[in-house]
């Protein structure tokens, strides 16, 4: 079965509240931070309701999942402090992650900041090298996580992931995250070369190493740099590239894990996609969601069709002029996805829904009419 899920809180009850909010999801795996990314305050291992999270995963049929270091640790600094907060907190959540009992925590990097890149990865060789020895009680895999690319970020390429591995002595505890919009930000051809991509990857890195694979969407084209994700089929990828990722033969196995945003009017009634963009990726949306909701998609097929509007070509000259005409930017910055809502109902296309069941048909209509066929 398709190991495929998302980025579901820790907060509360922690592995318990993960697990419940996975299930609401359709979700075959999951990830989770084990407190907040950005500081290094933990709940003890004991509230952290392990055995009730793992009956309740075991209940919906979730096994492997993961964990992801926090944003605050930087191995590549070159500032003492920083990095040996690095090095220590590291240890720490790896412990953690042990005891909670997942084998691989997805760790970005570093940055080399006010360095070059030739620090950097030496730097976080170091880094890693001392982690790694001071963890030798846990079974616990550092996946290094695929880069876009964004200031000194790095891991931007596989080159650089290739040379900090090289360097560090039980890299057989080295895995490697790929995240689809990192890798299509820094430049890889993830539409028409997939194979290829993969092939580069396998000869540099091997992709016996990938563990986990990052599925989101992209507000940028190709080689841009930035790291901003997008709705599965509302960014430059698009749902048909995202859907032959999952689907690749030479992933098969791994957890896709799912870090698409938040979409919503307002920040009280934000909610994730992630139910809708699971059973669109896995195949299941007929058996998830029901006839009634495939109608409401061939109607928003019927009526874009009308108004010719194509999904791809609609969301890429989107992102394309608020990325270039800031003029344009200024009068109107709403994401397509918020335009194409908008459309919906200012024309009354899906009267008494609610905004997340529009956006969830919206998804749904970003994947084209084999949705309607293969449900």
């Amino acid at each position: 079965m398709l190991k495929i899920g998302s980025h579901v809180s820790f907060s509360s009850k922690g592995l318990l509240t993960a697990a419940q909010e996975a299930a609401t999801y359709g979700s075959s795996s999951f990830m989770i931070y084990t407190g907040a990314p950005q500081n290094t305050r933990r709940k003890p291992m004991d509230e952290l309701y392990i055995n009730e999270g793992k009956e309740a995963m075991q209940a919906s049929g979730i096994e492997e999942i993961v964990v992801h270091a926090p944003y605050i640790i930087n191995l590549g600094s070159y500032k003492d402090a920083t990095y040996k907060l690095a090095v220590d907190f590291l240890q720490e959540e790896m412990r953690r992650t042990h005891h909670i009992g997942v084998r691989n925590i997805v760790l970005h990097p570093g940055a080399y900041t006010d360095k070059d890149v030739d620090y950097g990865i030496n730097r976080i060789a170091e880094g890693l090298n001392e982690v790694l020895n001071g963890t030798k009680e846990t079974d616990v895999n550092i996946a290094l996580e695929t880069m876009a690319g964004k200031g000194t970020e790095v891991g931007r390429s596989f080159e650089e992931l290739a040379r900090i591995i090289e360097k560090v002595d039980q890299n057989d505890r080295l895995t490697v995250c790929m995240d689809t919009c990192h890798m299509h930000d820094s430049g890889y051809d993830l539409i028409h070369d997939l194979d290829g991509v993969l092939k580069q990857f396998d000869d540099l890195v091997g992709l016996n190493r990938v563990a986990v694979v990052h599925v989101n969407d992209t507000k940028n084209p190709r080689g841009a740099g930035k790291d901003r994700h997008a709705p599965i089929g509302a960014g430059w990828l698009g749902h048909e590239a995202l859907h032959a990722i999952v689907h690749h033969e030479l992933l098969a196995g791994r957890p896709f894990i799912l870090e698409t945003p938040w979409i919503g009017k307002e920040a009280k009634t934000q909610r994730p996609m992630y139910e809708a963009e699971i059973a669109l990726l896995r195949g299941n949306v007929q058996e998830r969601f029901g006839d009634e909701f495939l109608g409401h998609v061939e109607r928003l097929h019927h009526f874009f069709e009308k108004e010719g509007i194509d999904p791809r070509s609609y969301v890429i000259n989107s992102w394309d002029t608020l990325k270039n005409d800031a003029k344009a930017k200024k009068a109107d910055p709403r994401e397509p996805m918020e335009r194409l809502y908008d459309l919906v109902v200012e024309n009354d296309v899906l009267p008494d829904l609610s905004e997340e069941a529009i956006n969830q048909r919206l998804t749904a209509w970003f994947a084209g009419k084999s949705v309607l066929v293969n449900a």
